[in-house]
């Protein structure tokens, strides 16, 4: 089943359920697909990569909203934010712990032979790769800093 259908199926269920928050954040991730698939130059159907790519955006708009909502003290809007998240982290892969992601880094670091900072574009572009969709891009990138200069 493809996650299109599978968002349709559990947006019925939240529907009968009465589930007004799950409700909005599947709509949300139905919309997401439905223009990434009229996008210009896009045959109709999105690929199992853009899908992630997708949801990966959508938790990352969300969890910089939530921090904004936080900073200026609106709780009800924060935790609408969190529980959106939380749905939508449902149809992503398990998300990696900090010591299996640098565990992966030093692996694909070693691989390339990084040595330094200079290094950093070309390791970033294989980690992104390599952990896409199981680890966010900030922490991916907090951890290489911290290994390549040290």
């Amino acid at each position: 089943m493809s996650l299109k259908q599978q968002i349709e199926a559990d947006i019925k269920t939240a529907m009968l359920a009465k589930q007004k928050d799950e409700l909005q954040a599947l709509r949300a991730i139905k919309s997401m697909i439905l223009l990434a698939e009229t996008e210009k130059g896009n045959d109709g159907s999105v690929s199992v990569d853009a899908e992630l790519k997708l949801l990966m955006k959508a938790v990352k708009q969300r969890k910089d909203s939530a921090q904004i909502y936080k900073d200026q003290g609106r709780d009800d809007l924060m935790e609408t934010e969190l529980k959106e998240i939380a749905v939508i982290e449902k149809y992503l892969p398990k998300q990696l712990s900090e010591d299996e992601i640098r565990s992966e880094l030093v692996k694909i670091i070693e691989q390339m032979g990084a040595s330094g900072p200079q290094d950093m574009g070309k390791v970033m572009g294989m980690a992104s790769k390599a952990l896409a969709g199981k680890a966010d891009g900030k922490t991916i990138s907090g951890i290489v800093k911290s290994i390549l200069v040290g």
